[in-house]
Order: C-alpha cells, then sequence, then structure tokens
C-alpha cells in the first residue's frame, strides 16, 4: 500500500501539472480584432461633424460596404459588434448579412456639441476661439454640449474590455467610428491620449488587431486597398 507520503507527492505533482496547463492556456489565450470605420455619408462627404447625429449612408457608402462583404467573405468571424447609430449598423449589416450585431453604445463617435453638422468653415465663422482651444487642449477642453475626450476614451475602452473579455481565441469585427478607433490605437501604440487626432481614419477602412493577454499588436492600418479592387 502507497506511503501517505508518496500519496501526498503524487496529488501535489498531479496538480501542479494541472496549474502548468492552465498556465499555458492562460498565455496563448488570444482575441482578434477586426475595427472597421463606416463608409461614407452625406455629412462625411460634405466634412461636416457628426457624433451622436444619426444618419444613414449614403450610395457611396453602401458600395463601399458591398466591396469590404467581398474583401472579408473568406474569413472566419465569429461576432460582429456595432455602435448603435445607423452608419455603423447599416455598414455591417450589409458586410456581414448572416451575422447580426450586437450593439453597444459605448462604440459611438464622440459627441461633438455644438461642432454637430458644422463643417470647419462653419466653426471658424462661429466658433473660432473654442475649436482652437479645443485643438490644443482635447484633454481638458470640452466642447459645450459635448462629449470630453477623456469620457469617450473611458466608454470605449470600457467596450473593447467587453468585447476581447467575451471573444477568447476568437475573431470579431467591430463597426465603430473615427474617434473610437483613434483611441484604441493610441492605448496600444503608446500614444499620448491628446494625438489622437493626428490619426488618419478613412472612411470605410478596416484595421486588425490582436489583441494577446490585454496587449494589442496591429497585423494592419487604415487599409482601403479593397476599394480599388
Amino acid at each position: 500500500m502507497p506511503s501517505y507520503g508518496y500519496l501526498c507527492t503524487t496529488l501535489l505533482n498531479f496538480v501542479l501539472g494541472l496549474c502548468d496547463s492552465f498556465y499555458v492556456i492562460y498565455l496563448t489565450v488570444s482575441t482578434q480584432v477586426i475595427l472597421i470605420r463606416h463608409g461614407e455619408t452625406d455629412w462625411s462627404y460634405q466634412k461636416r461633424y457628426c457624433g451622436f447625429t444619426d444618419i444613414d449612408l449614403n450610395e457611396k457608402g453602401r458600395r463601399q460596404a458591398r466591396r469590404l462583404h467581398k474583401r472579408l467573405s473568406k474569413e472566419t468571424i465569429h461576432k460582429v459588434y456595432s455602435s448603435d447609430m445607423k452608419r455603423t449598423l447599416q455598414f455591417a449589416k450589409i458586410v456581414f448579412k448572416d451575422l447580426p450585431a450586437e450593439q453597444l453604445l459605448d462604440l459611438r463617435e464622440m459627441n461633438f456639441g455644438i461642432f454637430e453638422g458644422l463643417t470647419y468653415q462653419d466653426i471658424m465663422e462661429k466658433y473660432p476661439r473654442i475649436y482652437r482651444n479645443w485643438l490644443e487642449n482635447p484633454l481638458d477642453i470640452i466642447i459645450p454640449r459635448g462629449e470630453g475626450l477623456n469620457s469617450m476614451a473611458r466608454r470605449v475602452r470600457k467596450a473593447l474590455r467587453r468585447i476581447i473579455f467575451h471573444n477568447s481565441n476568437k475573431t470579431v469585427a467591430v463597426f465603430t467610428h473615427g474617434g473610437p478607433i483613434r483611441v484604441i490605437l493610441c492605448d496600444i501604440l503608446g500614444l499620448d491620449l491628446k494625438e489622437v487626432w493626428k490619426i488618419e481614419q478613412e472612411l470605410a477602412n478596416i484595421s486588425i488587431i490582436e489583441f494577446v493577454e490585454g496587449r494589442g499588436k496591429v497585423h494592419l492600418l487604415n487599409d482601403i486597398s479593397y476599394l480599388n479592387g
């Protein structure tokens, strides 16, 4: 009959073996996130600020979505997320016809307050001082009746954590807006959040990011090459 000490040693080795297995699994958990900015709207064509204003894609935006559908048709996508804005939901529905998008309000664009619907020229005529101050101090200045950059960043990070947590070892598509994508890229690339508006974001672009235990690695950035195909 095995001694008590032998049994204890065997049990300990078994538990340590399990721990080692869990540790390996833990280290290799990853989530691939395809970040997708919505396609063109009439306001984006006219270069108007659009945050919480809920407008539709225009015909060009729908064509962009059909092109992206072809681009991603061979990818295995396990889950689709979108902000609740019509321009992202419409884009997602065309790109992934058979995968309904889960709506996350935290993926919305920044609320641009009194700048909503205005062009750069309009703003410089009506609110030049506010606009300059906001561009120079985006972390400290909040657009009247709008949303602060820090507030937007917090909700976007919250949404991303939720997406990653629920999609271990999966690939997900996230339909959102230029602002939220810039926030995510700032965090991944180690940039100060105040540099957020210096990151180029084309309409209908895709960026592919792999998250391994919370750390992101960019595999594709601001790609619209599929539109030329």
